[in-house]
């Protein structure tokens, strides 16, 4: 290995340790967050990919059940490396079909006790790939959206201003453009319905040189409790009856056809050969389906599909 070779190796391991070092930091923060508010501390399950596997790596896996305000909470790091880009990451990037790749990453997904407290989904990654001409290729995704069973306007506002307070200072296009990209995204085809009120995601993102793109990435993850937390305060102990229990029941079943038809990031994790546990976390613990279920007109039900599950500009 050639002086110059060295040098860029080192680089490398050098930027992918920085980002390993937030992400695990930002798991702590995030989870420690969650705790002081439910009162409830979360399970710790440390997993490592043995070599005898297809894909090898290790994670933190941070799980909390039945607790006071949330019914689960999982959030998850992994960095994993593997011999073969999976489908599911190559389909907007053909030419890095097969390539050897490793990827790090913090996935959460809130499942709250109380209706009138929305789920949320977060994710911050990077992945990096090897090149048919041996160049190495790294780019970003991420983001959050909110799914609330019931709307407030307020809630929903809160959220995309802190969206977008994240993502202005690298550039005025980048909020519009991510929000525009998560309301495709959390879109279930299959029932032409947006699955909750949006947010911002981006994917394959490489338009800035690595510390600016990781310092976006920064951006949104640093973001997710003050966008969240606020609504969990303001909700979380509003009385509700067992009509509104059912009616989140019955709406968690779309978060999780869409986890499992559609989401790229549960399929990258199966066609990896990830850690099943790990990546179903986003599962809701209680769930239902009921057949043609279609609400009352002018109840609280029914406006949430008329003005919320409805792509619009909310500021």
């Amino acid at each position: 290995m050639s002086a110059i070779e060295s040098s860029k190796l080192n680089a490398d391991n050098s930027r992918q340790a920085a980002v390993r070092h937030y992400l695990l930091g930002l798991q702590a923060r995030i989870t420690g967050a969650i705790s002081e508010v439910d009162g409830n501390g979360f399970l710790r399950d440390a997993w490592t990919k043995d070599a005898a596997e297809p894909l090898q790596g290790d994670g933190v896996t941070l799980i909390l059940e039945g607790g006071a305000h949330f019914e689960r909470a999982g959030c998850g790091f992994s960095h994993v490396r593997g011999p073969k880009l999976p489908p599911s990451a190559t389909q907007h990037r053909p030419e890095l079909a097969g390539a050897p790749f490793e990827a790090m990453g913090v996935s959460l997904v809130f499942h709250p006790r109380n209706p009138y407290v929305p789920t949320v989904h977060m994710n911050v990654r990077m992945l990096a790939a090897t090149g048919r001409d041996a160049q190495p290729v790294c780019w970003f995704g991420g983001g959050m959206d909110l799914t609330p069973c019931y709307g407030f306007e307020d809630d929903v506002l809160h959220f995309h201003g802190s969206c977008k307070a994240a993502l202005d200072p690298f550039g005025a296009d980048k909020y519009p453009r991510f929000k525009r990209w998560c309301d495709e995204y959390f879109y279930l085809k299959h029932r032409a319905e947006q699955r909750g009120v949006g947010g911002i995601f981006f994917d394959d993102f490489c338009e800035f040189e690595f510390d600016r793109s990781l310092a976006m990435l920064k951006s949104v993850g640093d973001s997710f409790l003050a966008a969240y937390l606020p609504i969990v305060q303001r909700r979380k102990d509003l009385s509700y009856t067992e009509r509104q229990r059912a009616f989140q029941l019955y709406r968690r079943g779309r978060y999780v056809e869409f986890n499992l038809v559609w989401d790229r990031g549960t399929h990258f994790g199966l066609q990896s050969g990830g850690r099943t546990e790990s990546i179903l976390l986003s599962m809701p613990p209680l769930v239902s389906w009921s057949y043609q279920n279609v609400p009352d007109s002018d109840t609280p039900e029914a406006e949430l599909y008329t003005k919320f599950l409805v792509r619009k500009d909310w500021l």
